[in-house]
């Protein structure tokens, strides 16, 4: 019986999820759930299916063409990502709770109750992305547990209050944050390890491990962010 679902992207966040995921429920009852939306970094979601395959995690996609509802640099691989005073131009509305709608509809028919999500609240204040906040989450959450019909449905969201370099202490402590800076994909161009270093998702990233570094600096890791 499944007992949890994870959005998996296929970068850091989400994939430190499934490690929590997989800790508390066991491999067999986690189930690894990706969405195809025609993102400019598809590569993400061939990551997403090799981290789970390698840690032996049921793994699904499911196919989403949002570029003929919405226009963003990440669904229009012809503009150029940029930032204005607002949010950048990779914005995609209403992704997070579209995902979480429809992982949670396909946690239900498996039998569990409960997703997990990456979302982190700084990606508010960096990049404006105004569905990555707890409450937004509790409200959809609300919601969810009504289309289901079911009062104890749970939207986890356990890096939601966190800083990126809490979250790499984490994946250190899981003993898999070497294997995840590895493979895992951050960068909306697509790019592996520390990205293009331009983009919103790089720059938080590449921040977080520079921070970690300089307080683990005794833990080997795949590549280094240069001071």
């Amino acid at each position: 019986m499944t007992k949890a679902v994870v959005i998996h992207s296929g970068g850091m966040d989400s994939s430190i999820c499934l490690g929590l995921a997989i800790k508390e429920f066991g491999a067999e009852e986690v189930i690894s759930l990706s969405f195809s939306y025609s993102q400019r970094h598809s590569v993400e979601l061939e990551r997403s299916k090799k981290i789970a395959s390698d840690w032996n995690v049921r793994h699904f996609t499911i196919s989403l063409d949002l570029k003929q509802i919405t226009s963003n640099a990440l669904t229009d691989h012809s503009l150029a990502i940029s930032k204005s005073e607002g949010s950048p131009n990779t914005l995609v509305l209403g992704r997070n709770g579209l995902m979480a709608r429809l992982g949670a509809i396909f946690a239900h028919e498996r039998g569990a109750h409960l997703i997990y999500m990456g979302i982190m609240e700084l990606e508010i204040a960096n990049s404006g992305y105004r569905d990555c906040s707890r409450a937004y989450m509790d409200l959809k959450q609300e919601i969810l547990r009504l289309d289901l019909n079911n009062p104890l449905f749970e939207i986890r969201t356990p890096l939601v209050s966190l800083t990126k370099k809490e979250t790499l202490v984490i994946a250190h402590q899981l003993g898999i944050l070497p294997y995840l800076l590895k493979e895992t994909i951050t960068c909306y161009e697509g790019i592996e390890h520390l990205g293009c270093q331009r983009c919103p998702a790089c720059q938080l990233r590449n921040e977080g491990l520079k921070q970690f570094q300089e307080e683990f600096s005794e833990v080997e890791l795949p590549y280094r962010v240069n001071f």
